[in-house]
């Protein structure tokens, strides 16, 4: 699909500047849609939204079809009079980075508390009458993985967070007497996850309609594999390579490279995507589908997987002894547009891209991904710099896996800071506003910055070192930082270069 020329900024939702512990869909998020309505900007690109596991990564959530509750707004709530006043006084401000700790031990707390007095006043408050009828409209047209979520869900609150690889076995194989016996022990709890689940989706529909007013879209992932710990594994064991014990026979991950001479052991489980061509692809079917339900434009993560993946015996500690794997190639996003009609997809196409790879995304017309910092390390990444981009591209300063620009600065070698003061002139060791305007100054349809770089924030805002475990996923905005001057200096850009567009709107795009 062909985007019209057009900019905008990647932030995650946890990072806004909300009150509490994490940034959620309240106040700020608000705050940020008019920030970018100001700035001219049209697409607000957000990493998943899915709940998190064991090392709070949205790219290792529990489940492919969930929201994360941790991102709903008590603040809303109490709008909605599912708390009260004197629960919102506990929302502690907010502080510098997301706080996990007291997400789980004071905010979920509070989410369940609220859920609870939906469920209880729903059905006789006159006030709640039309979020009542509208939950049970959720209910019904989610089923098909809203109810295994929510069970999923609790047991793994039973279970103190355990892997459900570790839970009894009568709930691990899911045999129908053990999960009957869940619904009428636990029905309770069941309903809770799945008022979240409701409020979430409320809320974020509603911020999605703020934005569409703005002609904004949101920009957001579909990670490739999911985790061994979620929902999906558990409740689809048989369309993902597991042994009779539900052990994983492969595991996902990227062989040994320049960074790492073990590769990278993702330990996701790897699809039996022979099954799922049996099956019409309709797991995936579903999974785009809900994604489209959430996001105005689909990023797929590790787009090469789709072509070939590095598949590694589940039994390696490390990814020295994979093998290349064919992947579904062009039967699986041709049944999708079957199944849904053409998606307006973007593919991840970093890492080791063959012409096969290359071939694949062109074939299902998507465009694919730049990344200046990579494009100053010598002729062979030149690709990366706007003087050689093409139209079927969406271009990044950094994504949410680099260090932010002014940190990549600071840590460059000579030869790298003269190729950058070679491309765009003398920075005075303030090189990203120059980069951002190459960037925006190419053929790229869509030109994307991450919100640490409007700020020109160093190495302490970075989001995620890739193969490092901890200390991910923190960084938050200031509370103010969406300033007029940045705003006016983006819009400045948008102007100048001819992005003040919808990217939706290929063939008529027009100034905002």
């Amino acid at each position: 699909m062909e985007f019209a020329r057009s900019s905008g900024v990647l932030l995650h939702v946890a990072s806004l500047p909300s009150r509490g512990p994490i940034g959620d869909l309240g106040p700020a998020a608000y705050e940020f849609v008019e920030f970018l309505a100001a700035a001219k900007q049209h697409v607000w690109q957000v990493l998943p939204l899915c709940p998190t596991g064991y090392g709070n990564s949205p790219y290792a959530g529990t489940s492919a079809f969930a929201g994360n509750p941790n991102l709903i707004s008590l603040e809303v709530l109490g709008d909605w009079e599912w708390m009260g006043r004197d629960q919102l006084s506990e929302i502690r401000d907010q502080k510098s980075a997301v706080d996990y700790g007291a997400v789980e031990s004071e905010k979920l707390p509070l989410l369940r508390e609220a859920a609870g007095s939906f469920l209880d006043r729903g059905a006789s408050d006159p006030k709640l009458a039309e979020q009542w009828q509208g939950f049970a409209a959720f209910c019904a047209a989610e089923a098909h993985w809203l109810n295994d979520y929510a069970m999923y869900a609790v047991l793994r609150n039973v279970h103190g967070t355990g892997a459900w690889t570790h839970w009894p076995e009568p709930v691990r194989r899911r045999e129908p007497e053990a999960l009957k016996a869940l619904v009428a022990e636990r029905g309770r709890e069941l309903a809770v996850e799945q008022a979240m689940q409701f409020a979430f989706a409320m809320q974020w529909n509603a911020l999605r309609e703020a934005a569409a007013k703005h002609r904004i879209r949101l920009l957001g992932d579909i990670a490739i594999f999911v985790s061994m710990d979620s929902a999906d594994v558990w409740t689809h064991p048989g369309i993902f390579e597991l042994d009779e014990e539900l052990r994983p026979v492969h595991v996902a991950g990227v062989p040994p490279d320049y960074f790492s001479a073990t590769g990278q052991r993702w330990g996701n489980p790897l699809y039996r995507w022979d099954v799922l061509a049996e099956l019409g692809y309709g797991w995936w079917v579903d999974r785009v589908r809900r994604s489209c339900q959430l996001y105005d434009i689909v990023r797929l993560d590790h787009f090469r997987g789709f072509e070939g993946y590095w598949s590694i015996p589940g039994a390696e500690e490390t990814a020295v002894n994979g093998e290349w794997v064919k992947g579904p190639g062009m039967a699986l996003f041709s049944a999708l547009e079957v199944a849904l009609g053409k998606l307006p997809l973007v593919a991840e196409d970093l890492g080791l891209i063959t012409p096969a790879v290359d071939a694949l995304r062109l074939e299902a017309g998507m465009p694919g991904m730049k990344v200046m910092q990579f494009g100053f390390g010598g002729k062979g990444a030149h690709p990366h710099l706007p003087h050689r981009y093409t139209p079927g591209t969406v271009a990044y300063t950094g994504t949410h896996d680099n260090d932010t620009t002014q940190g990549w600065w600071n840590r460059a070698n000579d030869q790298e800071r003269a190729a950058v003061e070679a491309y765009v002139g003398p920075v005075a060791d303030r090189p990203v506003w120059p980069l951002i305007r190459a960037m925006e100054a190419s053929v790229a349809e869509i030109a994307i910055a991450p919100a640490q770089d409007l700020l020109e924030l160093g190495d302490e805002a970075r989001m995620n070192t890739p193969a490092v475990a901890g200390g991910n996923w923190g960084w938050r905005a200031a509370e103010g930082a969406w300033t007029p001057e940045i705003a006016a200096r983006l819009a400045a850009l948008a102007e100048v270069m001819d992005r003040e567009n919808d990217p939706l709107a290929k063939g008529e795009a027009t100034p905002a």
